[in-house]
This record gives C-alpha cells, structure tokens and sequence, in this order.
C-alpha cells in the first residue's frame, strides 16, 4: 500500500504514475477520473488489466470487467476508515511529512486489526 500527498488543488490522477512505478498487480483499479490514455498503457505495460470506466466524452468507448470494479469499495471504505482518526479528518498536523506520518500510523493500525 502506499500514499502520496498532493496540494488541495492538485488533482489526484497526476500521481498515478508514480503510484504504479515497481507494483506488481493483476489489475488497476481506478475510478473515472483515471482514465487517461496514459494510465491504461502503463497498467497494460505491467501485465495487469485496467479496471478504470470510460470517460463519458471518450470516442471509443473501452471495455472494462464491471465485477472486478465493484472490488474499488475496498479503497473507499479504507479512506472512510482513515477518516475515523481525527487528526487525519481534521489535518491537524501543520507539515506534510507529519500528517503523511500519522497516516502511515494510521494505515498500520488499521491493518492489525
């Protein structure tokens, strides 16, 4: 598992790359504001499928495994999970390497459990 911190007015899907460099995974799955050309190319380059639906504005519209997608609630639940410590729902921290700290703290806990 891993995290990245981006400013509030970034968007996520920038770090995507970055996020993807040296996993090895039978799938991607990402929500719809992943799906850049990019993106698919380099899950696909990896050997893993990419489970990311179409954009609505794409011309040719890709397939996806619906099934497989459903699974992406497991990562949402985990961010509603995160969300239950305060000092991350709050962002209490005043640095990013603090609060990116406490989230791996955070993370660990929740996955001894």
């Amino acid at each position: 598992m891993r995290f990245t911190l981006t400013g509030g007015q970034a968007s996520d899907y920038t770090q995507a790359l970055a996020l993807l460099d040296g996993v090895k995974a039978k799938a991607v799955l990402a929500d719809r504001g992943y799906d850049a050309d990019y993106i698919v190319i380099t899950a696909e380059a990896m050997g893993a499928q990419a489970v990311i639906p179409p954009k609505s504005n794409r011309k040719i519209q890709r397939e996806y495994d619906t099934e497989l997608y459903k699974e992406r609630n497991l990562v949402e639940r985990l961010f509603n999970k995160l969300k239950h410590f305060r000092r991350v729902a709050t962002r209490y921290d005043k640095t990013a390497v603090a609060f990116l700290a406490f989230i791996h703290v955070a993370a660990i806990t929740l996955w001894l459990k």
